[in-house]
């Protein structure tokens, strides 16, 4: 069952997240068409006075109030996600009640994140007559979701687990993703040098990152704490590479028992939730002089899809307030998210081979059974679909960019309507990671020894390391100025 889910084009949740980018990614190219198909979208801006706060993305519907335009587009998410969930099938009406909650609470989270005293930078004070701000940037809604969802999932379980249909934040996080690379891809042709010498730093960084975790995770997991090459080896892959998902498919591949990737999944969630709160902020603390140093640390340190790539955009938002409050410098935004996102989708890139590596050992040398064959599709199998898209988003807005100044500004136009509803998904992603991470889980299922090698690994080593690989890699690169 789980070979054909993996096989199917509408039974994965990772193709609904390809598919459901490309559409809002194709409806943003309208523009080049004379066609203002996402304009009605709601955009958020930091505000003193909250009428002022929501307004259309496009001036083409400046007419539209800002109210009507985000119930449009709560209707539209809830309409395209729905029809995806019940596909993968996901309960249609409680998929729908949940998903408005999430949305409006996610919403109310990112609203009260660009209220001025909390969001303005110390250049924009004056507009809002305000004398002092904690100068965050919009980008606070993220830890207001991420807070109020870890609120909800530890203090009012019962409401929680009522979500739990709709709190998917690795589904969140893959569509935002596949959105996202159109907005790198502009980018990118801004500074073509260096965006290759991101790309290129940050496929060295993650083989270096791959070798060097996950057999120090292996070797901690059976030599200190006696785990057998059952638990050890999917631990060191969620761990190490890429939580939940490397988690699952080393399971998989080694043929471990289902509670084995469950109980390490559980685990990579609430560490997660852990780093999400801390590395930002120690990133901003210690690393604003070297930006892209920063975003690049947390995709090698932080686990989890969601949890790195939005650790990427707190990172960025943080450190970019900070120079400018320090340095007086004022970066472009989106490039150390650039660097946090391109080093998490390589480490996901690999996770198909080293599930199919890990298989011919388990298969060949650990647990040889008679007749046993580990086929090459197997790497297709356990491959991150929706990595697919994002490369395809980014190399074609790349493409439309480079083409002359009059498609780049077009081009910024359509980024400017999608990322309305990447960054939807982004603080959605907060709440639900929030949501599901219930701190009590470890205590319940039993798994404190577990708990012990993931926090000595992860702490002990794995955020240190992956700090003084980013260093060797991004040291010196910064993100061209605004």
């Amino acid at each position: 069952m789980a070979e054909e889910r993996e096989r199917s084009l509408v039974k994965s949740e990772d193709w609904w997240a390809v598919w459901i980018g490309l559409f809002i990614f194709v409806l943003s190219l309208g523009v080049f068409l004379k066609l203002d198909l996402l304009g009605w979208a709601v955009k958020t801006s930091v505000w003193i006075n909250l009428s002022k706060a929501l307004a259309p993305a496009s001036a083409t519907y400046k007419a539209l109030p800002g109210v009507v335009s985000l119930l449009l587009t709560y209707v539209f998410l809830l309409v395209v996600m729905s029809i995806g969930a019940r596909v993968l099938g996901a309960s249609p009406g409680r998929f729908a009640v949940g998903f408005t909650v999430i949305f409006w609470l996610s919403y109310l989270s990112w609203i009260i994140g660009h209220y001025a005293y909390i969001a303005a930078t110390p250049d924009t004070r004056a507009k809002f007559g305000i004398t002092s701000s904690l100068s965050l940037t919009g980008e606070a809604g993220f830890i207001v979701a991420l807070i109020l969802g870890l609120i909800i999932g530890n203090f009012f379980t019962g409401f929680a687990n009522y979500l739990k249909e709709a709190a998917r934040p690795e589904w969140y996080i893959k569509t935002a993703i596949v959105i996202l690379g159109a907005a790198l891809g502009v980018k990118a042709s801004q500074a073509l040098g260096l965006a290759t010498a991101v790309m290129f730093r940050g496929l060295c960084a993650i083989i270096e990152a791959y070798l060097i975790y996950w057999a120090l995770v292996y070797l901690v997991a059976r030599r200190y704490f006696k785990f057998s090459k059952e638990w050890a080896a999917p631990l060191a892959s969620g761990i190490s590479i890429c939580g939940v998902s490397a988690a699952i498919a080393t399971g998989a591949a080694i043929r471990a028992r289902p509670l084995v990737p469950i109980m390490v999944s559980s685990l990579v969630i609430i560490f997660a939730v852990v780093e999400l709160l801390i590395l930002p902020f120690a990133a901003q603390a210690f690393l604003y002089k070297e930006p892209m140093v920063a975003g690049a640390w947390m995709g090698l340190a932080v686990k989890t899809d969601g949890a790195a790539v939005a650790s990427g955009a707190i990172t960025d938002a943080l450190i970019r307030a900070k120079a400018l409050a320090v340095q007086g410098i004022a970066y472009k935004p989106d490039w150390m998210l650039m660097a946090a996102t391109t080093t998490k989708i390589f480490i996901d890139v690999f996770i198909g081979i080293w599930a199919f590596v890990l298989a011919l050992i388990w298969c060949y040398y650990i647990e040889c059974k008679p007749g046993e064959k580990v086929r090459p599709i197997e790497i297709w199998y356990r491959f991150p679909k929706f990595v697919i898209g994002y490369f395809l988003t980014f190399i074609v807005m790349l493409a439309i960019s480079l083409s002359g100044p009059a498609a780049l500004n077009t081009a910024n136009a359509a980024i400017g309507q999608a990322d309305v509803f990447r960054t939807l998904f982004f603080v959605m992603t907060f709440f639900s990671i929030g949501v599901i991470s219930n701190f009590r889980t470890l205590r319940q299922e039993g798994i404190g020894r577990l708990a012990v090698v993931y926090l000595v690994c992860l702490f002990g080593f794995i955020i240190w390391i992956g700090l003084a690989i980013s260093w060797i890699f991004f040291h010196g690169m910064k993100p061209p100025l605004a």
